[in-house]
């Protein structure tokens, strides 16, 4: 049985799915034709139902818990993990509302935190999140929603961090930050949704059993990177929550997901979150 399966070219995503899709594990006898995007592409085919098994952002999700049910492996949440809002040093940021700001796509999950911490931040601009780090530079924004490893970068090209929106979900709720998760199409055997779920599992075990196997993958698709800040984003990203979100991840995701309810930004759910 083949599977199309999406996920995004940053290391994390290509550590966690190495194995599997290179069958250095046992897929039990499922097939993935693996198509790579960065977090928003992904978002929009899961609005389409393009993809049968994807990364999707959690503010996403939202949206579409009728069509997909959440995998319990393969999640980027945690502690200090967060995105970050940057500027140049030389900006004013006192007053976000009179600020032109880049994200990374109106559905991801850094929008949906921004949202929350400041709502008054509405002169927005979407773009690809690698550009934005450059349009801040360029001067085309004022202000930028970094994501993935620009984290690691932006300091050294002079920018500042106007605020971390993890730290602030953190402190805010008490819980971890829930950034993206690999979710399934509901419609799916319960049989196949369950195999993936294991050989996900099975794929990130794998990975942290072998930490050198995986870096060919992770290379190829982020050759601009090094391999120290591609192992300082899979340390980030890539945790025991990846591997099973527990009861502290899956309390994580139901708390944003209830808030975002409350204050009108997602549907009402009607449908279980989590594979069973």
């Amino acid at each position: 049985m083949k599977l199309t399966l999406g996920f995004s070219p940053c290391p994390n995503d290509t550590f966690i799915f190495d194995a599997l899709v290179h069958h250095k594990i046992d897929t039990e006898e499922l097939d993935f034709e693996v198509y790579l995007g960065d977090v928003e592409d992904l978002n929009n085919k899961a609005f389409k139902s393009e993809l049968d098994i994807t990364k999707i952002s959690y503010h996403a999700y939202g949206y579409l818990t009728d069509n997909y049910v959440l995998l319990n492996s393969g999640s980027a949440l945690g502690k200090g993990c967060g995105p970050l809002l940057i500027c140049k040093p030389d900006i004013q940021h006192s007053l976000l509302d009179t600020l032109k700001i880049a994200i990374p796509g109106k559905m991801t999950t850094a929008n949906f935190l921004l949202s929350i911490a400041h709502p008054e931040a509405n002169n927005k601009t979407e773009m690809l999140f690698s550009d934005i780090e450059n349009a801040v530079i360029n001067g085309d924004v004022d202000a930028g929603l970094i994501i993935h490893e620009n984290r690691f970068t932006y300091q050294d090209k002079g920018l500042k961090k106007i605020i971390d929106l993890g730290e602030y979900w953190e402190n805010t709720t008490g819980h971890l930050i829930p950034l993206g998760g690999i979710i399934i199409k509901r419609d799916l055997p319960k049989e196949t949704i369950l195999k993936v779920n294991r050989i996900l599992r099975k794929s990130i075990e794998y990975a942290f059993n072998n930490l050198a196997e995986p870096l060919e993958y992770m290379q190829c698709n982020a050759q601009e990177m090094s391999k120290e800040v591609m192992m300082q984003h899979v340390e980030l990203y890539v945790n025991k929550y990846s591997i099973d979100l527990g009861v502290e991840g899956k309390d994580a995701i139901t708390q944003m997901f209830n808030l975002a309810q409350e204050k009108g930004i997602i549907p009402k759910i009607e449908n279980s979150l989590f594979v069973n």
